[in-house]
């Protein structure tokens, strides 16, 4: 089994905002819930917090049954019991009966955090938080790889706004070697992955 990571010397939010689900649809099949859990979820796994579109968008994610269907067979169509959740952490959880935190009902900012590099750390005053982070194997490299990746993105948005609202010729020249950065990275990422 995976051990607990030592606690890092700066903590940020584990995310920036909390999903909240608001269909009041109802349809026959949990997957008529689909786009609206995406939406619900602001295009990101309820658990880890990444953006879909790292994992081939709405059609590669899954629906998780936060309390699962083996155990609680009446909540199969319940939108309140579904999570838009990458296929990862979806077969890492399966059909365990664990009392999980619900990413729309508990601020996952009181129970996990990152460091500077993105890794995912539960609170250690959460033994819940804990059981989730080895459970849902939330230490695992790609969920930090990603956030990087994000971060990366926005700063280059950022700056390619500058540029074009300035014409700031440091700007430009950062964003280029900024893009490069990101383009070795990526090449990188192929040839490690």
């Amino acid at each position: 089994m995976k051990k607990l990571k030592v606690a890092p010397k700066s903590k940020r939010l584990f995310r920036e905002s909390s999903p909240t689900r608001t269909c009041t649809r109802v349809y026959a099949s949990y997957t008529g819930y689909k786009k609206y859990l995406a939406k619900d979820f602001n295009y990101r796994c309820g658990y880890t917090n990444c953006l879909d579109h790292w994992f081939g968008g709405r059609r590669n994610f899954q629906i998780d049954h936060f309390k699962s269907i083996k155990y609680h067979p009446d909540l199969i169509n319940n939108y309140s019991n579904l999570v838009y959740s990458c296929s990862y952490v979806n077969r890492a959880k399966s059909d365990d009966d664990n009392d999980f935190l619900d990413p729309c009902n508990d601020n996952y900012n009181d129970y996990f955090y990152r460091d500077d590099y993105g890794n995912i750390y539960p609170e250690n005053s959460s033994d819940i938080a804990k059981k989730m982070f080895l459970t849902l194997k939330l230490y695992l490299r790609r969920y930090s790889l990603i956030w990087l990746l994000e971060k990366l993105e926005n700063s280059m948005e950022i700056l390619k706004e500058l540029i074009e609202k300035y014409d700031d010729e440091d700007a430009q020249k950062l964003f280029v070697k900024v893009g490069m950065k990101y383009m070795d990275y990526k090449k990188y990422l192929r040839s490690e992955l």
